[in-house]
């Protein structure tokens, strides 16, 4: 209790004390309890044990990993077995198209020079299809040019006292 007095009178700070222990005893004693607490409580008993399942737990995964790889093996082993089953059909397939193209083949020549003939006669229809429209087109493009060239006139040559004659002339025939 001097100490305070002297310290307070000497303008110094005091530090708090409990129980005449200073702050880091209290940390210590606090620690202390914390591990008597998780010993009492069987805390590193529960964490070796959830250690444990986890260990288990990646173990069931590895075996499931092997039986999968094992079954993965033994598919592909199968199916080297068809591939090779496939090619041998594969060639048969091949050996009985060549036959059938050597087939279809001479069937296309005897059939070409019919079809060459068809295809004659058709582009001589379609060249005098074509040229029977050109001359209707020729024969359009001159009646426009006419009907434009008429209207011009008409427009040239047709005034308002025209217009009034004409208009007589439907209004008395009428």
């Amino acid at each position: 209790m001097l100490d305070l007095l002297l310290a307070a009178e000497e303008g110094a700070h005091a530090e708090p004390t409990a129980f005449f222990l200073e702050p880091y005893q209290w940390v210590s004693v606090a620690m202390v309890v914390l591990i008597a607490v998780f010993i009492w409580k069987k805390v590193p008993g529960m964490i070796t044990g959830g250690l444990d399942s986890k260990i288990a737990a990646i173990r069931a995964q590895l075996d499931e990993a092997k039986a999968l790889r094992a079954e993965a093996e033994a598919l592909r082993n199968e199916y080297q077995a068809k591939i090779a089953g496939a090619e041998q059909d594969a060639q048969a397939m091949m050996d009985n198209a060549r036959r059938e193209a050597d087939a279809i083949l001479v069937k296309a020549e005897a059939d070409s020079s019919a079809m060459v003939e068809r295809r004659k006669k058709m582009a001589e229809d379609k060249i005098a299809a074509a040229e029977r429209e050109a001359i209707a087109d020729v024969r359009a493009t001159a009646v426009m040019a006419a009907t434009k060239a008429s209207r011009k006139l008409i427009a040239e040559k047709h005034d308002a006292g025209a217009d009034k004659a004409l208009a007589d002339e439907v209004i008395a025939g009428l």
